[in-house]
């Protein structure tokens, strides 16, 4: 079962960037909730923090950052700044 251990964040390149801005784009307000991955996910964060958890470990990401999170992982979100981001799931 993967871990947040296993989310990767860096920053994307030019043309991850350039790709995910065609992304449909999803907004939150400041909240915490559960989440299921059932497809891998890939995100550019455009506005807000975020840190997810698991019963082990935590990350936190911002704008800019290039999050993919893994098929199969249970988190929880916690959303600190309202977040807007372009995401495509696989």
């Amino acid at each position: 079962m993967p871990s947040v251990k296993d989310v990767v964040v860096r920053k994307p390149s030019e043309p991850e960037a350039r790709q995910a801005k065609t992304w449909p784009t999803w907004q939150c307000d400041a909240s915490t909730f559960d989440w299921e991955y059932t497809q891998t996910e890939t995100c550019l964060l455009l506005e807000g923090k975020v840190t997810v958890r698991d019963s082990e470990s935590s990350v936190t990401f911002g704008p800019g950052d290039y999050v993919t999170f893994p098929v199969g992982l249970e988190c929880t979100w916690q959303v600190d700044e309202p977040v807007k981001k372009h995401y495509s799931f696989s």
